[in-house]
């Protein structure tokens, strides 16, 4: 592989080329590899798209709550999409060259779609908290308009800051070595190339990861405290039981993604390591959104009936 650089007037080389380590370290399961993440590809797209259409299709689920599961369904097939056909092409061609261009754009796409995730999962939070909390407003409160400014609002909200934090990522100077230790244009393995001091740099990272991530985070965790705190005073064993099932999915998948997502962002700079980066970042790029259909169908007696309905009606 080539280094690919760019002389300028000083001495430094500006890297026009980057090299996509991801799993070149197993040389021996490449094959092996590209089957397990073909695969997962296709069960994520194969299991969200059933949920779209389930939504789209069975009258039970013209509902709010799963009007934002299509649309978090949606945004899953688009997230993943981002990642995982760019890496089955790296592990099948072993051509791990990528343009400065190609490299700002995926992280970009990624970047967007994973702060729409987090505004997509508070809105959902906040629809279970109405249907749950005040259960007389519901209809009133997340009416259709509503509903559709809620969505829109998540998917436009963070584009602007997202945009900017990709440009000032890559307006950094990258010199002397070219090779990302990642299977992704990650924001922690590109600023690593950075040459210079990157502190300014890594502060703005962790300032708008505060605003994208952690304002929805606790959002999402006053919410469900308000949740938890009605449910727990309903009068019978069975109310609790059905009014917690209507959230147990949501909340399932919170912890999922923002759990592996804190993890690879806000721990200590001295723990982080090539391994260990790239196991948190399969997991809430890639496992999770491949989980987030079976939790929803396995855990959703609506969801459940549909697919029935779907495949066992001639």
């Amino acid at each position: 592989m080539k280094h690919e650089v760019k002389k300028g007037e000083s001495n430094t080389s500006s890297v026009m080329q980057f090299l996509l380590l991801g799993f070149s370290d197993l040389p021996n399961l490449q094959e092996f590899l590209f089957g397990v993440f073909f695969i997962i590809y296709i069960i994520i797209i194969l299991g969200n798209s059933l949920i779209i259409m389930l939504i789209r299709l069975d009258p039970v689920l013209q509902k709010p709550m799963y009007f934002f599961l299509a649309n978090f369904s949606f945004l899953e097939i688009c997230y993943v999409s981002v990642i995982l056909p760019r890496m089955l092409v790296t592990v099948w061609t072993q051509d791990r060259s990528i343009s400065l261009l190609e490299c700002a754009t995926q992280m970009c796409f990624f970047l967007v779609f994973g702060a729409t995730e987090c505004f997509l999962l508070a809105v959902m939070a906040y629809d279970r908290y109405v249907a749950i909390c005040n259960p007389l407003h519901y209809p009133l409160v997340m009416n259709e308009k509503i509903c559709v400014n809620l969505a829109f609002g998540s998917w436009v909200i963070g584009m602007p800051v997202q945009i900017g934090e990709t440009v000032q990522i890559f307006s950094l100077q990258f010199c002397d070595s070219n090779q990302i230790n990642h299977f992704f244009c990650d924001i922690p393995p590109i600023i690593k190339l950075a040459c210079g001091n990157t502190f300014i740099n890594e502060m703005v990272v962790y300032v708008v990861t505060m605003l994208i991530a952690a304002v929805p985070c606790m959002w999402i965790l006053i919410s469900y405290g308000k949740i938890i705190s009605t449910i727990l005073k309903l009068p019978t064993a069975s109310g609790r039981a059905k009014a917690f099932s209507t959230c147990s999915s949501h909340l399932l998948v919170v912890v999922l993604f923002f759990g592996s997502a804190a993890i690879t962002y806000f721990r200590p700079k001295s723990n982080h390591s090539p391994g260990t980066d790239r196991l948190f970042s399969l997991f809430y790029t890639i496992v999770t959104p491949m989980f987030n259909p079976m939790i929803y169908s396995l855990r959703n007696k609506d969801v459940i009936a549909s697919l029935r309905k779907l495949f066992l009606t001639k």
